[in-house]
């Protein structure tokens, strides 16, 4: 019964928007996981369908024992369309069972409002988008080279082709070298090439940011990564580097450090130092950070972006009143922006990249915007580096008509998922100009004279947000809480 009581902690925290599918069902036991995650998967493909059931069977004012609504789903999804509870004759599952007849009948009758013949016909139907976005797969430099992957696979019958028209097709994607595509529907995470780290499942657009920063690969660079679990981002980084050098890897929840430790051991990561700690609380002068020159800064987003074939499913539902998103949106952005502004204050860093799985300007163009605005960008001499240092050959470039120069919207990157077969993205990288510094009180003067133009939003510079680090996506799980305080760790 316990997997059960998991499962539904995990469709709680999707509901309170806490993380990705893929980031909770990484915080599970590994013994459990598979286990779980099938289970979750499935009730969310039938989760409209079931609210409707145990609606109208008034399961949860009738049953006390069954004490939550995700419960009820992952319960009564296995009562319905698994052919029973796969659990001992315990008190949860006896009193389900009471109303295991009135639950069929609810069924019956959902299934005619809705036209459906079959229970399958009642799942949430795929993501139009999904089904031409690929199978896209990392290899793992570290361990092989991307031609010895390519003949690996070809002797196990794939063939190099389009991978949106035949299920054995794959190809070598035209912008990231290492980078494969295979056909969305391709299963590889149970190859030994996937379990030994020699793979990793990664969406193209999350490939960009360690791209764009291309740290250096030479003994004595640091680098950090600012907010690294689940790792992805992380390990490529490491392989860009060739395992050499170090780079400092931030997580602040327990939880997501496991994973992200678990992630660097597979892909075999020696170079990597994991910080179960808190970016926004180190110490930019202590000299452990004196060498930093490179920082990777992916925060939490909204997640707007994502459209992966299971996060859709936890997204079936509306966001809510574009009133809350905007509040939602605005904390998010605070944050992002005090984020930037810390990352500035590093001594030696020369290349920030920031990025997020978001499709909203507010976290984008506009947080870009408050950025090159703040006291930190103008006293460290930081400007956006030139669409010529930042995937040049990439077309879609930032939104129009809210960054302050046209140059400064073609240095940004846009990914649309309709558009480029990505999730939505965005990245931006920010270049010291050590020449273009000023003394302190000047730059301060011309940064209150951008702030009090109008369109500023001087409130935003100084907004300091608390974040949840319990999920993915890679990092849309860290959210600000409503009452906009960070609560100190306990």
């Amino acid at each position: 019964m316990n997997f059960y009581f998991d499962a539904a902690r995990i469709i709680d925290r999707l509901d309170a928007k806490r993380g990705s599918v893929n980031s909770l069902l990484n915080t599970l036991p590994e013994k459990n996981r598979k286990r779980t995650a099938a289970l979750v998967i499935e009730t969310l493909k039938y989760k409209s369908a079931l609210a409707e059931v145990i609606a109208a069977a008034n399961l949860l004012k009738e049953e006390k024992k069954i004490t939550s609504h995700s419960l009820a789903l992952v319960l009564v999804h296995d009562l319905l369309f698994s052919g029973g509870i796969q659990a001992g004759d315990g008190p949860v599952k006896q009193a389900l069972l009471r109303h295991k007849t009135r639950l069929r009948s609810e069924l019956q009758r959902v299934k005619i409002r809705r036209g459906a013949k079959s229970d399958s016909e009642l799942a949430v139907a795929d993501d139009v988008q999904t089904a031409h976005i690929p199978r896209y797969v990392r290899i793992n430099t570290l361990k092989w080279t991307t031609d010895e992957a390519i003949r690996t696979f070809q002797k196990n019958l794939y063939v190099l082709g389009n991978p949106l028209e035949e299920l054995r097709n794959f190809t070598r994607d035209a912008h990231i070298g290492d980078l494969l595509l295979f056909s969305p529907q391709s299963q590889l995470t149970g190859t030994p090439e996937y379990s030994d780290g020699r793979l990793i499942l990664q969406d193209k657009a999350s490939c960009f940011p360690a791209v764009v920063l291309a740290p250096p690969a030479h003994p004595g660079s640091v680098i950090i990564d600012a907010t690294a679990a689940p790792g992805n981002k992380t390990s490529h980084l490491s392989a860009l580097m060739g395992n050499q050098g170090k780079i400092l890897a931030f997580e602040r929840d327990r939880k997501r450090y496991g994973t992200l430790k678990a992630m660097l051991a597979r892909a075999g990561c020696s170079n990597v130092e994991p910080l179960n700690v808190d970016f926004l609380s180190t110490d930019f002068n202590d000299k452990k950070y004196s060498r930093v020159t490179h920082i990777l800064l992916d925060p939490s987003c909204s997640g707007s972006g994502i459209v992966n074939r299971l996060d859709q499913l936890a997204e079936a539902e509306a966001e809510g009143s574009s009133v809350a998103l905007r509040e939602r949106l605005e904390k998010l952005a605070a944050f992002q922006l005090q984020m930037l502004r810390h990352a500035m204050k590093y001594p030696a860093v020369e290349k920030i990249v920031y990025s997020t799985c978001s499709t909203h300007p507010e976290e984008n163009e506009q947080v870009v915007r408050a950025t090159l605005r703040s006291t930190e960008a103008a006293v460290g001499g930081f400007r956006l580096a030139p669409r010529a240092e930042v995937l040049p050959a990439w077309s879609r470039r930032g939104q129009p008509g809210i960054l302050e120069d046209a140059g400064d919207t073609e240095a940004v990157v846009r990914c649309s998922p309709a558009e480029d077969a990505t999730n939505g993205f965005f990245v931006s990288c920010f270049v010291r100009h050590r020449g273009a510094r000023s003394d302190v009180s000047k730059a301060e003067a011309a940064v209150a004279g951008r702030n009090s133009a109008p369109g500023a939003q001087p409130g935003m510079a100084s907004a300091k947000r608390k974040v949840h680090t319990e999920g993915d996506g890679d990092n849309t799980s860290r959210q600000p809480t409503s009452s906009g305080r960070r609560k100190r760790r306990k």
